[in-house]
C-alpha cells in the first residue's frame, strides 16, 4: 500500500506545482503585456494629442483605441524615426536639457514600438486614464497690457497649397517699454493656423544690405500646446517707441473654408522700469553669400557672430527654406583656445519652426570675444520631397523657393563680476551632483 501510494503523492504534488508555475507564467506575462489603455495612452496624452485631436490641423485623432489602431504601423515608423513629435534637436551633441523638449524618451520609442509589434492589443479599459482635458483657446495666459490684432481675417479656401503670409500692424506704442510676458495665439481659424512667428519692425532696423529679414526681429512665436513666454524676474525684452508688429503665418487648408485671424498679447513692466537683464534676440551666424547650386546635397554654408560682452545664451533656433537639411551652433572661444558645440538639428523641417529653450542650468556662459558659429547644410537635389525644384539655382531671398542660412539665437550680456560668479556657481553645482551620483 505504502509502495503505491508514494509514487501517487510524488505525483499529485508535481501536477500542483506545475499548475502553480503555470498561472504565474500566466500573470507575469499579462503584467508585461503592453497595451493601450496602460501604457501608449498616457504617453499619447502627454506628448501627442495636443495636437491629434478634432478641430487641429492634424491629419488624425489619437485620443481614444478606435482612433489610434489604425495608425500604428505609420506611429512606429515615426516615432522611430523620431518624426514625431517634432523636435529635431540632435540629443547626443551640446546642451541635451531643455525647457520644452516635446520629444519621446527611448524608453517611451521602446513601448510604443513593442505595442505595434504584439498586435497593437487595447488592454483592460479599467486602465485607461482619464481623458486629457484641453485648455479653452480664448484664453490669455498672461495679463495682456496691449493686445495686438490684425486688422482683417485671412480666408483660406476649401482646398490650398499650405501659405506663408506676412502681415504688418502698429500697435499705436509712443514711448519705450520693456515686455515681461508676451504671448501669440490664433483669435480665429484655430483649425487652419500652423504656427505664427511675429516679430518687431522699426525704422532703426539696419537696411537689407545687412540680411536682416523683412520679418524684423523675432519676438515670438505660436504652435499648438505653446503658452505665454515670461521672462525670468529681472529680465525683459526692450520694445521701442513706434515698433510695428508683423504677424508671419503658415496657414493650412482643412477641406472647408475658414477665416483665420491671430494675435499678440504683452505684458509690460511699470512704465520707467529698466530690468536688469535686457534679452536680445538676433540673427547669428548669417551666410554671407548663400549660393546652392542645382542638384546638389549637402551644401555647406557658414557665418560668424562675435558676443562683445560675457552672454547668457537662452535659445536656438535655426532658420532655412525647404531646402534646409541640418544646422549646427558652436562656441569658438577667444583666442581660438576652445571650441564647443553648443546644438545641432539634424533633420530640420522648414514646416516647423521650432524654438529650442535651453534647460535653466544647462544654459551656455560664454565670455566676451567669443564666436557664434553658425554651419548650415542645404539639400538641393530631387531626394529632397519638400525642394520646389532641384533644377534651379539657389540663392538668399525672401520667398520660400528662395533660401537663408541663420539662427535666431536668444541671449543677454553679463558684467564680467556677473559672469565669473555664475560660472562659480554653474560649477560648484556640477559638483555637487557629480558628488551625489
Amino acid at each position: 500500500m505504502r509502495t503505491l501510494f508514494l509514487p501517487l503523492l510524488i505525483a499529485l504534488i508535481v501536477a500542483t506545482a506545475s499548475l502553480t508555475l503555470g498561472a504565474q507564467s500566466s500573470t507575469n506575462t499579462a503584467a508585461q503585456q503592453v497595451t493601450f489603455t496602460k501604457d501608449v495612452a498616457p504617453i499619447l496624452q502627454n506628448k501627442c494629442q495636443v495636437c491629434h485631436r478634432p478641430g487641429t490641423f492634424a491629419p488624425m485623432s489619437l485620443l481614444t483605441y478606435e482612433e489610434a489602431r489604425p495608425w500604428a504601423k505609420a506611429m512606429k515608423e515615426k516615432v522611430l524615426a523620431r518624426e514625431m513629435p517634432p523636435w529635431h534637436i540632435d540629443k547626443n551633441v551640446g546642451v541635451r536639457h531643455f525647457k520644452n523638449d516635446r520629444s519621446l524618451s527611448d524608453s517611451e520609442i521602446a513601448t510604443i514600438v513593442k505595442w505595434v509589434d504584439a498586435g497593437a492589443q487595447k488592454g483592460n479599459p479599467a486602465d485607461m486614464p482619464p481623458p486629457r482635458q484641453f485648455e479653452d483657446q480664448d484664453k490669455w495666459h498672461l495679463t495682456p497690457d496691449l493686445i495686438v490684432g490684425m486688422p482683417k481675417d485671412i480666408v483660406v479656401p476649401v482646398k490650398a497649397p499650405d501659405r506663408w503670409v506676412d502681415v504688418v500692424v502698429d500697435p499705436g506704442l509712443t514711448e519705450d517699454r520693456y515686455i515681461q510676458a508676451i504671448e501669440t495665439k490664433p483669435t480665429k481659424g484655430f483649425k487652419v493656423v500652423h504656427h505664427v512667428v511675429t516679430s518687431m519692425k522699426h525704422d532703426d532696423d539696419p537696411p537689407p544690405d545687412n540680411r536682416v529679414t523683412a520679418q524684423g526681429t523675432f519676438l515670438n512665436e505660436y504652435a499648438l500646446g505653446k503658452n505665454a513666454d515670461v521672462f525670468p524676474e529681472g529680465a525683459g525684452r526692450l520694445m521701442k517707441a513706434g515698433t510695428k508688429i508683423n504677424f508671419n503665418l503658415h496657414l493650412h487648408a482643412i477641406g472647408q473654408e475658414t477665416a483665420a485671424n491671430v494675435a499678440l498679447a504683452l505684458k509690460f513692466y511699470p512704465k520707467g522700469f529698466v530690468p536688469k537683464y535686457v534679452e536680445i534676440t538676433e540673427h547669428a551666424g548669417d551666410a554671407p553669400d548663400l549660393d546652392i547650386p542645382p542638384n546638389t546635397n549637402d551644401v555647406r554654408s557658414e557665418g560668424y557672430t562675435t558676443l562683445t560682452k560675457p552672454a547668457r545664451i537662452l535659445s536656438f533656433q535655426p532658420h532655412m527654406h525647404n531646402r534646409g537639411k541640418a544646422q549646427c551652433m558652436e562656441a569658438i572661444y577667444p583666442g581660438g583656445r576652445k571650441v564647443e558645440t553648443l546644438s545641432c538639428v539634424s533633420s530640420y523641417q522648414f514646416a516647423w519652426h521650432l524654438v529650442y529653450l535651453y534647460a535653466e542650468d544647462e544654459q551656455p556662459l560664454l565670455p566676451a570675444g567669443t564666436l557664434l558659429h553658425v554651419v548650415s547644410w542645404h539639400n538641393n537635389s530631387a531626394n529632397n520631397k519638400f525642394n520646389p525644384d532641384p533644377d534651379n539655382l539657389v540663392t538668399f531671398g525672401q520667398r520660400t523657393i528662395d533660401d537663408m542660412a541663420f539662427a535666431w539665437v536668444s541671449y543677454y550680456y553679463l558684467s564680467d563680476e556677473e559672469y565669473k560668479q555664475q560660472l562659480e556657481e554653474r560649477k560648484a553645482k556640477q559638483q555637487q551632483l557629480a558628488g551625489t551620483n
